[in-house]
């Protein structure tokens, strides 16, 4: 039995076929490539039975995972994060059948390690020395900590605003950090001069690899199989660069080919900030692609991606599914960050806070039903984003007390 069935690359565009066993970037056409695999014989040779009695991380699905020997696997134990009910929260906001996608709870602390776990596995199959990528923060400190287990180097570049700790990821797991006075984008095409001038590097910018995409779409099996090999109703995602939402489109389309899931598929919503909602507003012209958004700012750095490459393929997940884009506010996200974290005791970062407020709001306007199964993913720990949090509180000398309850 093979490890991957991994077939071929396709230019999400034309189709034009692409070799998968080459280092590879952006399709002739300059979108990006998508990873093919032989479906038949997957469904041939795997059950869901066989899934679920291997251990519990995402390298579990690894027939439809790139990497062909598992001798190449990077792990370091990245997947299978909890699928969490929000009894409390959800029926205080009308759907109670609410679940959130935890994935706080994954190395480096947000989603992010499933593409690099995935992308530098992949990279080390191929021979690449170096990997090099423009980012917000928490997909260069994960591309960074995932290059140091492998052995490889890695070039960051982040905007100067960028969470701190992310840094401090960069910079302990060796790689070579370089903060821009500028976007993400302004640091991505300082990239890929440097990438010019290096042999052994790789770009791995925002699908400028085939890879990242793959880690990430294991979040659709996770679901499916945590709820019994079915799909729920809604997910809601934060969409920057969009390659989570794309992920698991993919990953649906792929289990319904397999047999492994049946019925309609869920209803996918693209959440973004208000002060940088690009595939929103093109979601609502009726267009197949966005424009580059100006002045892109929200608390929710993770989203700050003014123009995605593959925002079209964000735009045909959300119509493809019936589903919806929408876009929130950051005082809006800070309250139900807050909210959450006293009703339910889940911390969680801005990002997924932001889909808290649009499952709240499509509620509000009846989009969203009382009975559907809602998915909401939080792409990673409140932690990371200690600024998003106030701490004004009393300093007590040591020879005081503390004050007694206020009355009522």
């Amino acid at each position: 039995m093979v490890y991957s069935a991994l077939s071929h690359l396709d230019c999400s565009k034309t189709g034009k076929r692409y070799d998968a066993d080459l280092v590879q970037g952006v399709s002739e056409a300059g979108v990006p490539l998508l990873a093919r695999y032989d479906l038949d014989q997957v469904a041939a040779t795997v059950t869901p039975a066989d899934i679920a009695a291997r251990p519990a991380n995402l390298w579990r699905y690894h027939e439809v995972l790139p990497v062909r020997d598992e001798a190449h696997v990077v792990t370091l134990g990245e997947g299978m994060t909890p699928l969490l009910p929000l009894p409390s929260y959800g029926a205080a906001i009308g759907v109670p059948g609410l679940l959130m996608k935890d994935e706080g709870l994954i190395p480096t602390g947000t989603f992010k390690a499933r593409g690099a776990a995935v992308g530098v596995s992949r990279a080390k199959e191929l021979g690449v020395a170096g990997v090099a990528m423009p980012t917000n923060g928490n997909a260069g400190a994960a591309w960074a900590v995932y290059a140091a287990r492998a052995a490889m180097t890695s070039l960051i570049a982040m905007p100067v605003d960028a969470p701190s700790i992310t840094r401090a990821e960069c910079v302990v797991s060796g790689a070579e950090l370089y903060l821009v006075d500028g976007l993400i984008g302004d640091a991505g095409k300082l990239v890929a001069a440097a990438v010019a001038e290096r042999s052994g590097y790789q770009e791995v910018s925002t699908l400028k690899e085939p890879y990242r995409l793959e880690g990430k779409k294991t979040m659709g099996y996770e679901i499916a199989e945590q709820l019994g090999w079915q799909a729920p109703d809604v997910i809601l995602y934060p969409a920057g660069g969009g390659v989570g939402l794309i992920g698991i489109y993919k990953a649906l389309l792929e289990m319904r080919e397999l047999g492994w899931l049946k019925g309609d598929l869920p209803r996918l919503v693209a959440v973004q900030a208000e002060g940088c909602a690009p595939i929103v507003e093109a979601y609502a012209q009726g267009k197949d692609e966005s424009a580059p958004f100006p002045d892109a700012h929200t608390v929710a750095f993770g989203i700050t991606v003014p123009k995605a490459l593959g925002d079209f393929l964000v735009l045909e997940a959300v119509r493809k599914t019936e589903g919806t884009a929408i876009a929130v506010s950051d005082a809006d996200l800070l309250a139900e960050q807050a909210e959450l974290a006293r009703k339910e005791g889940a911390f969680i970062c801005p990002e997924g806070a932001a889909c808290m407020a649009a499952a709240k709001q499509l509620r509000a306007s009846g989009w969203l039903r009382e009975g559907d199964r809602t998915v909401v993913l939080n792409t990673g720990a409140g932690i990371k984003y200690p600024e998003t949090v106030t701490v004004d509180v009393p300093t007590l000398a040591v020879d005081s007390r503390i004050p007694s309850p206020s009355a009522g």
